[in-house]
């Protein structure tokens, strides 16, 4: 939105300096009328345009992640209570717009009612072509559409030129011009150039009345524009005929010689400048990377796209059509895809080949999968994964602002032998280690945490205000008793965007609603270690809670607690304590913080729980976790 306004702005200026410059001294009023309406509009139409023949697509880039993370206060969420208020959900600069607007459209209802005022005080006349109102006690003159407003102060003599003047708004609807921009000053009433051009329009409204109604005798028109200062209503839509600041202009505009009809070739000039309008924005590269969905280890970098995660109506696929949350069924309905076409090739099987392909792939406006790009660590893995993702179903496409679009997504799909430790895997595939953020020298800024003094402190409360801004507790979670917490572990890379998204709860439906919040955090300026600027890795936990359940959900949580399966091992020269860290449901807890007392040195444990620290015999062990009691474990076994 910001880029279509700074757009039409940047449009309109362009318009007003073609015409200032090249057009305003000519006497062709009914053209240069033409020209601004014409030109207004297009403004606002432009930004929209995309001329297929102008347009260049960026080149993809694909990238790796990590999975190491750091641990932030867990956010509990439940149905009603923690749920963000209407205006909550809306960004603040939407609420600024929406707040001028209505003081905006407020005054023109006021204006209105000045309008209203004056007919029922007026006394009021019916001809043929317009209405006369008579307006009491006053010297007022101006038209508005059929409605000839005439003071009963005006002298006799003067009356018949000024009834030929506004007649002349009438019959050449005058008013529809100056209500077109009355009502555009609503929308964009922070705009100067709309104030600009319907002040152009009303200057010409008066020369071509001037024009029109003054054959002869331009003498006596003079002298009756000079011979009184009238007071007119202050009505920005309104045809006025006395008007102080206009009367020097139109004197000079009937005095002037007719341009020679040579000079409308000057009009010619709107041609180029359309089109190269149009150049502008069909080339655009890049866009729209302040908005780049990053789903699960990929980032997209292709231009003149939607993102997946911020579309107003996702790609709806084959059986989701009545789906509640079409987001959620689309990324249940391609999961269970890729497992009913999955197939661990033979011979990288023979070979021990394993590991992630990141695919990249695009709906385009029919819906048709296209533009299949991955990276993985061999051809025959990514190539049985261009062939799962070719057989895709042709979908209904994503629309956006009410338009089909282009709609990018990402996933990954992991091929792993039986047997092999994630650990040794993530190895053999050489995936870069993150920093995770308790120990980067600079936090990644999230944005409005620039001036802040804290910055990691600001950056974990401006991440607590987004879940909460965004959740939303499925309906169908909800109705199925379903509450849980979702542990959710992100990477913000080195271009500050968000990606490597990973999850893992009681349920998908839970799941599904983490990971359409984290999809949602902006682009912050990227965390910095040893003055370069590194990937971060960062882990949150989101509680999904019940209303009715509170209180036994509170009880329960002092229940929960962290189980360690741990041993001391030698490694080369070094001893190692290294385990998995479990809930009491013996599921990985990933995010813990894990120390040795006494010592500096700390590490997290990884999304499943894992974690290695160098440590010696006689050595306490602490465990942190947001939302369960600290543990502490003395190494006594080898």
């Amino acid at each position: 939105m910001i880029t279509y306004i700074l757009e039409s702005l940047a449009f309109q200026l362009v318009f007003l300096l073609a015409y200032d410059l090249f057009l305003k001294k000519e006497t062709f009023f009914q053209w240069n009328r033409a020209y601004l309406l014409c030109t207004f509009a297009l403004s606002l139409i432009l930004p929209w345009v995309k001329v297929q023949a102008f347009q260049t697509t960026m080149p993809q880039g694909l990238e790796t992640t990590t999975v190491f993370l750091t641990q932030l206060n867990g956010v509990v969420l439940g149905p009603g209570v923690d749920e963000a208020s209407f205006l909550e959900r809306i960004p603040w600069p939407y609420l600024v717009l929406g707040a001028g607007s209505i003081l905006a459209a407020s005054w023109f209802v006021i204006k209105l009612y000045q309008i209203a005022r004056l007919r029922k005080k007026g006394e009021v006349k019916y001809f043929k072509d317009f209405t006369k109102i008579i307006v009491p006690k006053s010297v007022t003159a101006f038209s508005f559409f059929r409605n000839i407003f005439m003071g009963d102060g005006i002298h006799r003599e003067k009356e018949a030129n000024i009834l030929a003047h506004e007649l002349v708004h009438v019959k050449q609807l005058h008013s529809l011009d100056l209500l077109f921009f009355e009502l555009s000053r609503i929308i964009f009433w922070f705009n100067p150039l709309v104030y600009i051009y319907q002040k152009r329009v009303a200057e010409l409204h008066e020369f071509i009345a001037d024009e029109k109604a003054v054959k002869q005798n331009k003498e006596a028109h003079f002298e009756m524009l000079l011979s009184e200062a009238f007071h007119t209503q202050n009505i920005s839509f309104v045809n006025q005929f006395f008007n102080r600041s206009l009367i020097k202009k139109r004197i000079v505009m009937l005095q002037k010689k007719k341009s020679k009809a040579v000079w409308q070739l000057k009009y010619v000039l709107l041609l180029p400048l359309v089109l190269g309008m149009l150049l502008y924005t069909s080339c655009q590269l890049n866009k729209e990377d302040n908005g780049l969905e990053s789903v699960d280890g990929v980032s997209l970098a292709v231009a003149n796209e939607i993102p997946f995660g911020v579309i107003d109506e996702v790609p709806v696929f084959p059986g989701c059509e009545n789906a509640e949350d079409k987001r959620a069924c689309f990324q249940e309905k391609i999961q269970a895809h890729i497992r009913k076409h999955f197939n661990y090739p033979d011979e990288a099987q023979a070979f021990g080949i394993q590991g992630r392909v990141s695919a990249i792939f695009v709906m385009d406006e029919e819906g048709k999968v296209v533009d299949i790009n991955m990276r993985g660590p061999h051809e025959l893995l990514e190539e049985e994964t261009k062939r799962i993702l070719a057989k895709l179903p042709q979908m209904q496409p994503g629309k956006h602002e009410g338009k089909t679009v282009k709609v990018p997504f990402s996933i990954p799909i992991t091929f792993r032998l039986q047997g092999n430790d994630e650990k040794e895997v993530s190895k053999q595939r050489g995936e870069r280690i993150g920093i995770p953020f308790a120990n980067v020298d600079e936090v990644p800024i999230f944005p409005g945490c620039e001036d802040a003094d804290d910055k990691k402190a600001c950056f974990n409360e401006q991440i607590v205000k987004h879940i909460k801004k965004h959740f939303n507790y499925p309906k169908k979670a909800q109705e199925m008793g379903i509450q849980g917490r979702v542990s959710v572990i992100f990477m913000i890379g080195k271009d500050g965007m968000i990606t490597d998204i990973r999850k893992r709860g009681p349920h998908e439906l839970l799941e599904n609603e983490a990971l359409r919040i984290i999809e949602r955090l902006p682009q912050m300026q990227p965390g910095k270690h040893v003055g370069e600027e590194v990937e971060v890795s960062f882990s949150i936990p989101i509680t999904f809670r019940l209303n009715d359940e509170n209180d036994k959900t509170s009880n329960n949580s002092t229940v929960d607690h962290m189980q360690i399966d741990g041993l001391l091992v030698k490694k080369n020269t070094n001893t190692v304590y290294e385990g998995v860290v479990k809930d009491s449901k013996s599921l990985g807890i990933p995010g813990v913080n894990i120390s040795i007392e006494g010592k500096s040195s700390g590490v997290v444990s990884d999304f499943n729980g894992v974690f290695s620290i160098e440590a010696e015999k006689g050595d306490v062990v602490k465990f942190q976790y947001i939302g369960l009691p600290d543990k502490l474990v003395q190494i006594s076994n080898w």
